[in-house]
C-alpha cells in the first residue's frame, strides 16, 4: 500500500521498519520538530526522524496541524491508501483523518477502552494491571475513541518496568499493524464500559510518598522507569530510584520513610522497600552498596 507514517519516539520506530520490510511504500513521514535537548540544548531530531532519513523517506515536521489548511492540502495530495499513526504527539483534524482512502490507523499501547490518553504504558503498571496490550484503532475525532480492528494482549509481570513493557508493546504493535493492513478486519466499536484515562505525566508524579504501601511504591518505581523516574530526598539531596525490591510482608513499627537498617530498607505504611540501585544528582546510576560505601545511611534516618 501507499502509506503515510506518523510517529515520534522510540516506540514508533519498529512499526516504520516493519511496514517497509513488508513491502509497503511509505511516501512521507510526519514527526515532531527537532527539540532542544541535553545540557547544551542543541536541537535533536526525533528517533522516527532519524529512522526515516536513514531509509530515504521524505520527512515533514509541522509544529501544528489542526487549523493549517495548507498542511491539510499537502497531506491529502500524497494520495495515500492509509496513514499509520504511532505516538505522533499531535491531534489530527477531521480533514486529515478522512484524507487517506482507508483513513488513519493508530497503534495504541493498551487494550482499549482501558487507558485512553497520553501514558497508557505507565498507567497500567501504576494501577497494578495484570495485562496490557496493543489495539489497532481506526482513528476518529475523539481521544482514542475509534473502533478497534485488532488487538493483542501481553501479561504484566511483577518485575516489568515501563521500559520493558514499552519494548514488548512496540514489537507487538509493529506486527499487528501490518496484519491489520493485510486483512482489513471489520472495525469493532469500543465498549462504553471500563473506560479509563491515562493522564500526561510530569516529573512531580515521581516523588515517592512513603505513607503508601510497599506494593504501591514498587509499582510507582517500575511504572515510572525510565521517565520521569521515582525519587525521594535524603538530607536534602534528591535520589532517583533505579530498581528496588518490595518487601510487602515486612513487619515494623517505624514511621513511613524511615530506614530500617543500614542497607537502604525503607519503611512504608505497610511493608518496606529495599533500594537496590539509585542515582545522585549529576552522577550515574549506582548500586546501593556503592552508594553506601561513600555515604553510610544508618538505621533511623528519614526520607521524604
Amino acid at each position: 500500500m501507499r502509506l503515510i507514517f506518523m510517529g515520534t519516539p522510540d516506540f514508533s520506530v519498529p512499526a516504520l521498519h516493519t511496514l517497509l520490510d513488508a513491502g509497503h511504500e511509505v511516501v512521507a513521514v510526519y514527526t515532531q520538530p527537532p527539540r532542544p535537548a541535553g545540557r547544551g540544548k542543541a536541537l535533536r531530531r526525533s528517533p522516527v526522524h532519524e529512522a526515516a532519513e536513514a531509509a530515504g523517506i521524505e520527512v515533514r515536521t509541522p509544529a501544528r496541524v489542526r487549523r493549517d489548511a495548507t498542511e491539510h492540502a499537502a497531506f491529502a495530495a500524497l494520495n495515500a491508501d492509509a496513514a499509520v499513526v504511532a505516538a505522533y504527539g499531535l491531534i489530527l483534524p477531521k480533514e486529515m483523518l478522512a484524507a487517506p482512502r482507508l483513513g488513519c490507523l493508530n497503534i495504541h499501547a493498551s487494550l482499549l477502552p482501558r487507558w485512553r490518553g497520553a501514558s497508557p504504558i505507565q498507567s497500567s503498571i501504576l494501577a497494578g494491571d495484570t495485562q496490557s496490550g496493543v489495539s489497532i484503532m481506526q482513528m476518529d475525532e475523539g481521544l482514542d475513541t475509534g473502533a478497534v480492528l485488532l488487538e493483542e494482549a501481553t501479561p504484566i509481570s511483577a518485575t516489568d518496568t515501563a521500559s520493558t513493557l514499552h519494548d514488548r508493546l512496540s514489537e507487538i504493535g509493529s506486527r499487528l499493524v501490518v496484519r491489520a493492513l493485510a486483512e482489513q478486519p471489520t472495525p469493532v466499536p469500543q465498549s462504553t464500559d471500563g473506560v479509563t484515562y491515562a493522564e500526561r505525566l510530569t516529573r512531580d508524579d515521581g516523588r515517592i510518598d512513603w505513607t503508601r504501601t510497599a506494593a504501591e511504591i514498587d509499582r510507582q518505581i517500575r511504572g515510572l522507569t525510565p521517565w520521569p523516574g521515582a525519587f525521594t530526598t535524603l538530607n536534602g539531596v534528591v535520589l532517583k530510584i533505579g530498581t528496588a525490591t518490595p518487601l510487602p510482608d515486612a513487619v515494623h513499627n517505624a514511621p513511613p520513610g524511615t530506614t530500617l537498617d543500614g542497607a537502604l530498607t525503607i519503611a512504608c505504611s505497610t511493608g518496606a522497600i529495599r533500594i537496590d540501585r539509585l542515582q545522585k544528582p549529576g552522577r550515574s546510576m549506582m548500586s546501593a552498596a556503592d552508594f553506601l560505601r561513600g555515604q553510610p545511611v544508618p538505621k533511623g534516618m528519614g526520607l521524604v
